[in-house]
């Protein structure tokens, strides 16, 4: 009994750890002209919580992709993806990411991800949805 205790607390911490260390990784937020650091951080909360799925997997980088993103193409493309267009905004955000050793399905095992793109849309006064992530 009390080694599975034991294990079962390993296991939690180990949780708790990657948690942490996915809601702590530094966000580099650049400049921008049209969004505020309120509506990045509105953005990077879905961001997150989609992470949170990555089974083990460690970010380690989120960075902003610039404004040059928010443009007719892709607000076109973010239309075309989501239900509940039209959207009047879209946003980026690239990061990197750390797969673990026994990892399997989509990811290479103990495999660097850079520059994982995140792309995210909201309506005139709605919130951001996550509409694409990958390469």
């Amino acid at each position: 009994m009390l080694k599975r205790l034991l294990i079962t607390a390993a296991a939690l911490g180990a949780i708790a750890v990657w948690i942490i260390k996915s809601d702590t990784v530094p966000v580099e937020y650049g400049n921008s002209s049209i969004y505020s650091k309120a509506d990045m951080d509105s953005a990077i909360a879905a961001i997150r919580a989609k992470f949170k799925t990555f089974s083990g997997c460690e970010l380690k980088r989120l960075r902003y992709a610039g404004d040059s993103c928010m443009s007719s193409e892709n607000l076109a493309w973010m239309n075309q993806l989501g239900e509940n267009a039209p959207y009047a905004w879209c946003i980026e955000f690239l990061s990197d990411f750390h797969t673990p050793k026994d990892a399997s399905g989509a990811w290479e095992p103990d495999a660097e991800y850079k520059n994982w793109e995140w792309w995210l849309a909201r309506t005139e006064d709605g919130e951001w949805e996550l509409l694409s992530w990958g390469y």
